[in-house]
């Protein structure tokens, strides 16, 4: 595992944000070791936020950028946010200029994929959210979403505001339990 201590870019390419061309590389090369499609908040957090591997400001447009070039392609969902994965065209043009992204930070992302891939999906899988109702109950909307459509929709009212939090903070971990769980009891 590589810690934040050894990693090793460029002094230049840190300061300067990178090249654009390089930027959109680094994410075709992030969609590529993913394997999964993405949001765009999660490549912006991913990208931005939690690693800096590209500046917010720098990343944000690149995802417009690349669907016109036709190396993403965006995929509509029944949830918020379309999810977006690369094409054979991007992973052709990633494999010809894969050179240009620097090897010290293709080996960061390929530890960072490998340490939180299943993180990153489970999060984009995994939709819950809770409201105050009029009566002061609160009701908890709880999914699970393949790609496109939900495969799991559970909603229910709880008294307080307290359990709504503890099962909204817990469904993320516990989705794929309670949905064999379910799924079991009804198959009796």
């Amino acid at each position: 595992m590589i810690d934040k201590e050894e990693q090793i870019l460029p002094e230049s390419y840190l300061q300067q944000g990178g090249d654009k061309t390089a930027n959109k590389l680094i994410l075709l090369f992030l969609f590529d070791k993913m394997e999964v499609p993405l949001t765009e908040s999660t490549i912006l957090d991913i990208c931005s936020s939690t690693n800096e591997w590209i500046p917010y400001m720098d990343c944000k447009p690149l995802i417009p950028e690349l669907i016109e070039a036709g190396f993403l392609y965006e995929i509509k969902t029944t949830h918020s946010e379309p999810l977006f994965s690369i094409t054979p065209a991007g992973i052709g043009c990633l494999g010809h200029f894969y050179s240009r992204i620097p090897t010290s930070l293709r080996d960061i992302i390929t530890e960072f994929v490998k340490d939180n891939r299943m993180k990153y999906k489970r999060k984009q899988e995994y939709d819950s959210d809770y409201y105050k109702n009029d009566d002061g109950t609160y009701t908890i909307l709880l999914k699970i979403i393949d790609t496109v459509n939900p495969v799991l929709r559970v909603e229910f009212t709880v008294p307080t505001k307290q359990i709504a939090k503890s099962i909204y903070k817990n469904w993320e971990d516990r989705a794929a339990q309670v949905y064999s769980s379910i799924f079991e009891a009804l198959m009796e």
